[in-house]
């Protein structure tokens, strides 16, 4: 069987070695073996689990989220119902986020809008928006 080493595997799985040991530390990814001279080896189920990690990350999931997922995907059989549920558990908090960034979206506008109406060399009213203490102008 082909052993790769961490820099073959972080080339073949498109990552830099730094992130599959930081995958190593949180009981994602694992060696296959050692060499004589103590290097980490790596084999083809590495690279897929690595291919795994990142599609699970890119649909937005977090490394405790992939960490369950790899754990069905390792078991006997994968409980689709689990993974249902940690699907519409994350979905929830994504859209929660999404409020939150379209609330944002709207304060940046108003602050935009401000800066717009306003001469470029005038004093800021945006700042005086954010800052609670500072009184209004012309009070």
């Amino acid at each position: 069987m082909n052993r790769l080493s961490i820099g073959d595997l972080a080339a073949k799985a498109g990552v830099p070695t730094s992130t599959i040991r930081y995958y190593e530390r949180s009981g994602l990814v694992s060696p296959a073996s050692r060499s004589e001279a103590n290097y980490r080896l790596y084999d083809q189920e590495a690279v897929d689990r690595l291919r795994f990690i990142r599609a699970a990350q890119s649909a937005g999931l977090t490394l405790a989220d992939i960490k369950s997922l790899l754990e069905y995907r390792d078991g006997i059989a994968a409980p689709c119902r689990e993974v249902r549920l940690l699907i519409e558990h994350r979905l929830v908090l994504v859209e929660e986020k999404m409020k939150e960034f379209r609330h944002v979206q709207r304060v940046l506008k108003s602050y935009l809008s401000v800066c717009k109406q306003s001469d470029q060399e005038d004093p800021c009213q945006v700042l005086d928006q954010l800052d609670p203490d500072h009184p209004a102008q012309g009070e």
